[in-house]
């Protein structure tokens, strides 16, 4: 019945996005929904619920994955972004060490670490989706992309030193194993591209429908994350690392057209709604000063994000940029699990990643309708 009550409430998202005029991504309404049903408010979905965090874990992986395929590396003006994407992202990360230590040394607290690469984080997984469902083109997304996944993978590394430096060395070995593995994939990839062995699937596949491309992508996908869970790094970095891999070869539009429909039509709503059903305001509630937090990481987030427009990012875009997801959810995860986070301190990250949401939605709906210099949106995408 939660499954089902899960994907009837996720249709709350094109319910919202259904009006052009509003720009609203998708995963705003599916957020929202699990907030609504979640431990928030009416709690009719647990979502320590074993078979919902098992599907919602894969739609998280399915949905980096996706999100790194968006990534445009053998187009050359993607790696002519890169550097600027790098600059913007450094920028970025200088206001976020500010804002960690002034926060910190506001509360009285030693994590300052960790508030830093909340801060800086972005987020792959919610931003290019965005992009993607508003239609925007040009020179500036492009370097979006590049500044939002350098920022997420960096992000994703540095975790487990901000959080628990006892834990960073064995984490980092699995990060670079996961890696590493993900670049064996991608020469073998190319591998079989180049001896036409990837076609002569393709081919078999769409003759007698096997969908061995699918099979064989997310039996990839799995041992990657397999790995990582292994390791106890998150399953973010395997998914965004496969994907980038793929993107690196080159991804076949009918495997597009399938993992379009597994990821949109089922597992992310499930992931998303999901994620909303897991954050629990009314824990705050107990912790007025965890709401303080909350609310400081999420301003310290878009504030410093907003600072890329000095390197010449549109305002919008660079706002936008702030959207946080897996970051936060890790850190919130791992933290419970090692008893390093104070009471309420989990839904207080969880907060501060569900306002820049709600800012990157409100930038991303602005610019849709007023797009910025360098970005262009189809006319059958505007009001």
């Amino acid at each position: 019945m939660e499954l089902s009550l899960i994907c009837v409430v996720a249709l709350l998202g094109p319910l919202l996005a259904a009006r052009r005029s509003w720009h609203l991504p998708l995963v705003l309404g599916e957020l929202l929904a699990g907030v609504v049903i979640g431990k928030s408010l009416l709690n009719w979905v647990d979502s320590g619920n074993s078979t919902l965090t098992f599907l919602a874990d894969i739609g998280f992986a399915l949905m980096m994955f996706v999100s790194g395929t968006h990534v445009p590396i053998r187009d050359r003006t993607i790696r002519a972004a890169i550097g600027k994407g790098a600059l913007r992202a450094v920028l970025v990360a200088v206001v976020a060490v500010a804002f960690g230590t002034g926060i910190a040394l506001l509360l009285g607290s030693a994590k300052a670490p960790l508030y830093a690469v909340l801060i800086g984080s972005s987020s792959a997984a919610l931003v290019l989706p965005i992009l993607d469902s508003l239609a925007f083109k040009g020179p500036s997304v492009l370097e979006l992309t590049a500044q939002v996944a350098l920022a997420d993978v960096a992000a994703i590394v540095a975790l487990p030193r901000a959080l628990a430096p006892s834990h960073a060395r064995p984490k980092a070995l699995g990060a670079l194993a996961v890696a590493g593995c993900a670049v064996v994939v991608w020469w073998l990839l190319r591998h079989f591209e180049a001896n036409g062995a990837r076609q002569r699937v393709h081919h078999l596949s769409e003759e007698r429908k096997f969908a061995l491309e699918l099979r064989i992508q997310l039996a990839i996908l799995f041992a990657l994350a397999g790995l990582a869970v292994f390791f106890s790094v998150s399953i973010m970095l395997a998914g965004f690392a496969f994907g980038l891999a793929v993107s690196a070869v080159g991804e076949p539009r009918r495997l597009a057209r399938q993992l379009f429909a597994l990821n949109d039509g089922f597992l992310g709503p499930v992931f998303f709604v999901w994620l909303g059903a897991s954050i629990d305001l009314r824990q705050l509630a107990g912790h007025p000063e965890m709401i303080g937090l909350g609310l400081l990481l999420g301003v310290g987030a878009v504030v410093a994000h907003a600072a890329a427009r000095l390197a010449g990012l549109p305002l919008a875009f660079a706002t936008a940029s702030a959207a946080q997801l897996g970051v936060p959810v890790a850190a919130a995860t791992i933290g419970r699990s090692l008893g390093v986070l104070a009471p309420g301190e989990d839904s207080a990250l969880l907060l501060g990643a569900l306002v820049t949401i709600l800012t990157t939605t409100a930038a991303a709906s602005l610019a849709a309708r007023r797009p910025p210099a360098g970005a262009a949106v189809p006319e059958t995408s505007a009001s």
